[in-house]
């Protein structure tokens, strides 16, 4: 079968235009199964962010207006168009970023899943009424009001997962939005806009601005943007707030993780083996923000344990992301593939860990792409670089512990916070484990973070904060106003 790798020309769409160039300049797009460049993106300059912020606030005052049932019917439109384009957006996803067909073609059915979810809630916002106790007998009410113009920033290892979390619910809520796919990842969200258009979605209600730093500035910085929602690294994020700061913006910033997946000897080992080896491997080639890349296993299990987790990951294998038997995709640029094989490099140079699988690049025909081979390390020391700092590439660390107090102990020694895991069949145990856990959410025998739109996610630490998904995730793009007669 002949695969089709063509790719959209790419546009800022800003209110009723495509437009083809930006005042940013211009990116050569590089696809990193290849390393050779697909085309051309047009990058927005400050002009560019100017014009979509105001088309968005032009466009606020009628979608604002609309019935909320009218609303939710466009965005359930929108849903249906998601999943009926599916096999296009998925095709797109790959080129975007190398992930394998089945990551994007899952990626589509998790955005399709929150469009629809968030489609059902726009009409039950809703306010309160109450009185106020007192002589004055004052009849009290509360408004819940749109932000106005959101800006959304999205990273590039899964932008349409960002578009299901954070545009469906801006959307639901009454915001118009401008959003901000990284340069890396173009394709996909080109084809949504027009999806987004099929829909019924007015102009200006979605605009889409493509760059890197610059942009990303001045839509933080417009006076007219009124919140942030933000996925990137924590460095970015410290930015990002610096700017809000001076106009005392509001953001929501879900950042990385060094989430630690804990093994008690009751739990399925085989589920545990498989389950986090190809959550953190075979899925965007480890560059997940929540997946378990620290397996922490009992010391009585610990042996057999990594004899099945390296058996596994042996049958992994980099390749050609459209072939389903590919397991590994590429990291996103060269520089990342650097980054992830110094650090791989070093864990072994200053013996912070057993090398047991891996570690190098594939060659022949891969060799011009960014893959990097599935790696496991055994034997991890907590306190290095590897088992501190995130990764974001297909490197699995394992390390043991002996109790439940050393294995929370192990699981919250990172600044981040984002996720912890378990395997265990003892329900007190795992009552125990969500309370002592420091994390935004604790995940047990499987359990997935993101592909439940029903469940808030988030972070605590130098992993972020706020919510996306569930009723938590759409009172992100709420704010309240009290009424009061006397």
């Amino acid at each position: 079968m002949t695969i089709d790798r063509t790719v959209p020309a790419v546009h800022l769409h800003i209110g009723e235009e495509a437009r083809p160039h930006g005042t940013g300049g211009v990116h050569d797009h590089v696809f990193p199964v290849t390393g050779e460049v697909q085309g051309p993106v047009p990058l927005a300059g400050r002009d560019d962010v100017d014009a979509a912020v105001s088309a968005a606030q032009d466009a606020l005052g009628a979608w604002r207006a609309w019935k909320p049932a009218d609303r939710a019917a466009v965005l359930l439109r929108l849903a249906e168009l998601m999943r009926s384009d599916g096999d296009e957006l998925a095709r797109l996803a790959v080129l975007d970023n190398g992930m394998t067909l089945g990551n994007g073609q899952l990626a589509v059915s998790v955005m399709a899943q929150y469009m629809a979810y968030y489609a059902g809630w726009a009409d039950k916002i809703e306010g309160r009424v109450t009185s106020v106790p007192g002589q004055s007998r004052e009849l009290a009410y509360t408004v819940p009001e749109p932000y106005g113009v959101v800006a959304i920033i999205m990273t590039w290892n899964s932008p349409l997962f960002s578009v299901g979390m954070k545009l469906a619910p801006a959307l639901a809520a009454g915001n118009t939005v401008v959003l901000k796919p990284s340069e890396l990842t173009p394709y996909a969200c080109e084809r949504l806009m027009a999806l987004i258009r099929e829909a019924g979605i007015p102009a200006g209600v979605v605009n889409l601005l493509l760059g890197g730093a610059e942009t990303g500035d001045a839509l933080v910085r417009h006076p007219l943007v009124q919140k942030i929602s933000f996925t990137g690294g924590p460095a970015t994020a410290r930015k990002i707030l610096a700017a809000c700061a001076e106009s005392l913006k509001p953001a929501v910033l879900e950042l990385g993780g060094k989430s630690a997946n804990i093994v008690f000897p009751d739990a399925d080992l085989d589920a545990a083996a498989m389950i986090n080896s190809y959550s953190v491997l075979g899925t965007l080639a480890g560059q997940g923000c929540a997946i378990a890349t620290r397996m922490l296993v009992h010391e009585d299990i610990y042996d057999e344990v990594v004899d099945k987790v390296v058996a596994l990951v042996s049958t992994m294998r980099c390749g050609d992301p459209f072939d389903p038997t590919t397991t590994i995709s590429p990291v996103i640029t060269k520089a990342a593939q650097e980054r992830v094989v110094g650090m791989i490099e070093r864990a072994r140079s200053e013996g912070a860990g057993k090398l047991l699988l891996g570690g190098g690049v594939p060659g022949g025909d891969l060799a011009n792409g960014f893959f990097v081979e599935p790696t496991v390390f055994g034997e991890v020391d907590p306190a290095s670089e590897l088992g501190q700092v995130e990764v974001f590439g297909p490197v699995l660390s394992l390390m043991r512990f002996a109790s439940e107090d050393e294995a929370v102990a192990l699981a919250n020694a990172t600044e981040y916070g984002l996720a912890s895991y378990a395997y265990t069949k003892d329900v007190r145990r795992i009552n125990r484990l969500a309370t002592q856990l420091h994390a935004g959410g604790v995940y047990v025998n499987g359990a997935s973070p993101v592909l439940g739109c029903e469940l808030p996610f988030g972070g605590v630490g130098i992993s972020g904060y706020g919510r996306e998904g569930g009723l938590e995730g759409l009172l992100e793009f709420v704010r309240t106003k009290a009424v009061a007669i006397a």
